[in-house]
């Protein structure tokens, strides 16, 4: 996938309307009006946002008669999954050397705290020294 398509695909995501409409196709196609019903939003929003999904090829539409269709594209999830993937063993390094840092402070706060543990000289007050 190729920067500028993943930056298109991002861009579609970026808005928490469009991201429930992708996650409610992922359990199959629908109708606009079933797309539009949870969301308080006009008709031409709805419109709106499945056409930025489409042009980022994320879903297609199809007429059927007086109906219009949305399918999610399960190729282009992937290919974006595909992408994401990759990123995973730069992060993975990334998190074991924040672990590595972590176990290295914990060590060494044991190790400093187990050495100021020196017992402390009890002090007596004058009334004590006297009985």
């Amino acid at each position: 996938m190729d920067t500028d398509r993943i930056d298109v695909v991002l861009s579609a995501l970026a808005d928490p309307i469009r991201r429930r409409i992708v996650e409610r196709l992922g359990k199959g196609e629908a109708t606009v009006t079933d797309l539009s019903a949870p969301f308080d939003v006009s008709a031409p929003a709805i419109s709106r946002h499945l056409g930025v999904l489409e042009r980022a090829g994320l879903i297609t539409r199809e007429r059927h008669g007086t109906w219009r269709t949305c399918r999610l594209r399960p190729e282009a999830v992937d290919e974006l999954g595909t992408w994401l993937g990759g990123l995973q063993p730069a992060w993975d390094r990334r998190f074991d050397s924040l672990e590595a840092v972590l176990a290295a402070q914990r060590d060494h706060t044991r190790v400093v705290g187990a050495s100021s543990a020196t017992p402390t000289p009890a002090i007596t007050t004058d009334s004590q020294e006297q009985s």
